[in-house]
């Protein structure tokens, strides 16, 4: 096993953190379990001489893989429905009085392999063909690890993850492939638009402001200080009224005002 010099780690976690806003300063063992193999098999002697490479790399490549490695993209379809039920019965039913020019933005950041934003359309199409809406409600979905949005872009899962999806949802939006997984269909693939952010880096690209954005299970990697500054980018980014989705296990300092506590774990935007 390749050792991981304590200058190393400090370089790596230092470069993480200031780059990306990533987390790792207590993963030791975590990071070594999951880069030594990638070392060995790329020829690579040190952690020294990978680090020399990845961050002198110009095309970005190898960083994006080492952020695959070390950031667990883990999603399914459905999980924590109490947010996307509230999604459905309370915000879907309030934007449909408020909003104008039948523009409904929402954000799906940190979506790893696409559950959540493929979730998130299908209850919009569910509800805006329910009310016979002809809303523009695409659903913009980020994240990182171009790896992620490489599967999520595919849209094909394994029936595992399709568990507990209703099926008329598998009938109306997915198709079953001859190997028994199942691929997203294009009208539903149509509906969700994939793209790579780094939340921390610089101000975002919105021209408009958002009415929801989900950030579940992202900010886990993040130290305090950089979470507060990403929970104030999401308040300029929204709209007046507008609701922020968080982990479950995460949580939002609030003295600040800026937000109010509606449920567990989500958040309505308040105007100062």
């Amino acid at each position: 096993m390749i050792q991981l010099s304590d200058s190393d780690f400090t370089r790596l976690t230092g470069y993480l953190r200031e780059r990306f806003g990533i987390n790792l300063i207590h993963k030791r063992t975590l990071i070594e379990s999951r880069l030594n193999n990638y070392l060995v098999n790329s020829g690579f002697d040190s952690y020294k001489a990978y680090l020399d490479h990845a961050l002198n790399d110009k095309t970005g490549d190898e960083v994006s893989q080492m952020i695959n490695f070390l950031t667990t993209n883990y999603s399914y379809f459905m999980r924590e429905w109490d947010h996307f039920k509230f999604f459905k019965e309370r915000i879907l039913p309030e934007m449909a009085q408020s909003i104008r020019n039948n523009d409904l933005r929402t954000w799906s950041a940190g979506c790893s392999t696409g559950q959540e934003p493929y979730t998130l359309a299908m209850l919009i199409g569910d509800y805006t063909s329910d009310q016979s809406l002809r809303w523009d409600a695409k659903v913009l979905a980020t994240d990182i690890s171009m790896k992620a949005l490489e599967a999520a872009r595919k849209g094909i899962y394994e029936d595992e993850a399709l568990k507990s999806v209703p099926s008329y949802w598998k009938m109306s939006y997915f198709s079953r492939l001859p190997d028994g997984r199942w691929e997203a269909g294009e009208a539903l693939k149509k509906e969700v638009i994939f793209r790579r952010l780094n939340l921390i880096e610089g101000e975002f690209p919105f021209k408009k402001p958002l009415h929801v954005i989900f950030c579940r299970n992202v900010m886990i990697y993040f130290n305090e200080e950089t979470k507060k500054n990403l929970i104030n980018k999401f308040w300029h980014a929204l709209t007046p009224g507008g609701y922020l989705f968080i982990g479950q296990s995460e949580a939002i300092d609030r003295t600040d005002g800026k937000f109010k506590l509606v449920m567990p774990s989500v958040y309505k935007k308040v105007v100062l």
